[in-house]
Parts: structure tokens; sequence; C-alpha cells
């Protein structure tokens, strides 16, 4: 099993890496296979809404998307980290996954989920939200966790302060390989729930 981590932080050793490190200690202890991706230094833009990709199956943007596309696609959970930034996630993160969950054409259900807002202070909740959408919206299972996942630092390193916030961390680690060890159980005796066609229906006619 595996799990990507998305590091969307433009620190790469900062408190966001600090949040994931604490889980991959756990998922290397559960025997899971685990890389962190550094998502928030990279050139990212925006998607155009082209529609090439429905064409292609890639983005048209030859960039860490496509990189990573393949990786996401093999993979049982993806972790989505990102800092606070005015009550929301890092724009560069936002506008990769926006990219790589429209842009990819494999089925996503049943692939575990899971987001981790760091931030000074506030808008910790509010990031958490943003960040879960784009796994609700594509069949994933969330994982909790005994609280909202955050961790609070502002300075590099500070995190470690937080004990709560780890132990937060290192239980959603827990909670998330249950998860994907029991979907994969299910997955061999009674298969993936049946997936309808989709009924796409616009307001405007």
């Amino acid at each position: 099993m595996k799990v990507l981590l998305l590091n969307g932080s433009p620190r790469a050793n900062g408190n966001t890496a600090l949040a994931l490190v604490e889980m991959e200690k756990i998922f290397a202890a559960q025997g899971i296979e685990t890389e962190i991706i550094q998502v928030g230094r990279a050139a990212i833009r925006g998607c155009t809404a082209c529609g090439v990709c429905h064409k292609k199956g890639r983005c048209v943007f030859d960039d860490l998307v496509n990189e990573t596309a393949e990786k996401f696609a093999q993979a049982d959970g993806i972790v989505a980290a990102s800092p606070v930034y005015y009550a929301s996630a890092n724009a560069t993160l936002v506008a990769y996954l926006q990219r790589l969950f429209y842009s990819t054409r494999f089925p996503k259900a049943m692939k575990v989920g899971a987001s981790v807002a760091v931030a000074r202070r506030g808008g910790c909740s509010s990031t958490f939200d943003e960040l879960n959408k784009f796994f609700t919206i594509s069949g994933m299972p969330v994982a909790s966790s005994q609280y909202w996942n955050s961790v609070h630092g502002g300075a590099p390193g500070e995190a470690a302060q937080d004990a709560e916030g780890l132990q937060t961390m290192r239980t959603l680690a827990r909670n998330m390989a249950f998860l994907m060890k029991s979907i994969q159980l299910g997955r061999e005796t009674f298969g993936l729930p049946e997936a309808e066609p989709h009924a796409w229906t616009n307001f405007i006619r």
C-alpha cells in the first residue's frame, strides 16, 4: 500500500513538513509506503478550462501535475497538507489539486483522502473544509482523527511544541491506515460499490 503526502508549503522543511513527517512515522510502522511530494514551491498555473485533458487524458501544461498523475493512480491514499493563507490553502496547492483531479480520468472512488491545515493561529477549519472537497466530489472516503486535522506553529519548527496537534496527526495516520486496509479487504471480498452512469443535470436549460 502507498500514500502520497502533498506538502503544499513553499517551505520544504517548515511546520507543514513537520506534520507530514509525524504521519510518515506511523505509516512506516504500519508497513505502508509513503512519498512526500513538494508542491508548494513548484511553478504551477491554474486551469484554463481548455478541455485538452478530456481528449489526451493529461493536462496541457506539462508540469508536476502530469509528473505525479500516475503516482496518484497507483496510490491507496493521499494527504493534502497546506499552510493557512488568509483562511484558505496555499494557492499553488489548490491549482495543483484542481488540475490533478480534473485532468486525470482514472477512477478515484475508494482511495482514502485526508487534509491537514497548519497555521500560526486561525483559519485552519476553513482550509480543512476547502481541501476535503476534492475528496468528497471524487467518491473518496475521508479519514478523520481525534480533532480537526490541524497543527499550530508560526516560526519554522514551532509546530513541534503543539503536542495535541502532533497527536492528531498520528491518530489520523493510524485511522487512515486502518481505513485503507479495510477497503482493500472489502474490495477483495465484495468488490467496489456499483457505479451508475453519471446523470449530468444543468440548472439552466
